[in-house]
């Protein structure tokens, strides 16, 4: 039987992981909003730029080497962006994950301690019972831990696709930026 400070132990406990959890989420967030001010205030300065550039075009050739010289970085702005977002999005994945992982090793301790102390005051002649539960609690971690295995290995070919993907939209922009400077160039 629970006691009430033992009740009030696991009550502390979870408000603490709750906030923990939520500072996290908070901390995410900011990150988030940092990069995207970052990203309009440099977007609005090169919009200025851009304009004063178009402006001041003379003939059909200027126009496309300007449109030339525009296109790669912004494809590659725009690669460099997302990988912002997924490094704040997997590192506050990770954190939160930290936090989970140790209240959840911190529960399992706990289980287990309570399975011991069953254990050891069970009746004579409770054996297979005791062993059926021993067996459980430890198929039970077992799953868990192959769960979290596979979870993380999902995530590093997740991750590798998302560089691959980006390396491919990055050349592709090179790529096509060189067509057309050549193109610019032949006109």
């Amino acid at each position: 039987m629970l006691t009430a400070e033992q009740v009030f132990a696991a009550h502390k406990a979870n408000l603490d992981t709750l906030f923990g959890l939520t500072n996290k989420a908070f901390e995410g967030v900011e990150k988030l909003v940092e990069l995207n001010l970052q990203v309009a205030k440099t977007a609005l300065g090169e919009v200025a730029e851009n304009t004063q550039a178009a402006l001041s075009v003379k003939d059909a050739q200027e126009l496309l080497s300007l449109q030339a010289a525009l296109l790669q970085p912004t494809a590659e702005k725009a690669a460099a962006y997302s990988r912002h977002l997924y490094d704040i999005a997997t590192s506050t994945n990770s954190e939160v994950t930290k936090l989970a992982e140790a209240q959840l090793a911190e529960v399992q301790s706990k289980f287990t301690a309570v399975v011991d102390t069953a254990v050891k005051n069970a009746p004579a002649g409770s054996e297979n019972a005791v062993a059926l539960m021993k067996s459980a609690v430890a198929a039970a971690s077992n799953a868990f831990e192959s769960v979290q295995k596979a979870a993380k290995q999902a995530a590093d070919v997740a991750e590798a696709n998302f560089q691959s993907a980006t390396n491919t939209v990055v050349k592709a922009s090179q790529t096509a930026t060189r067509g057309n400077k050549r193109a610019a160039a032949a006109a």
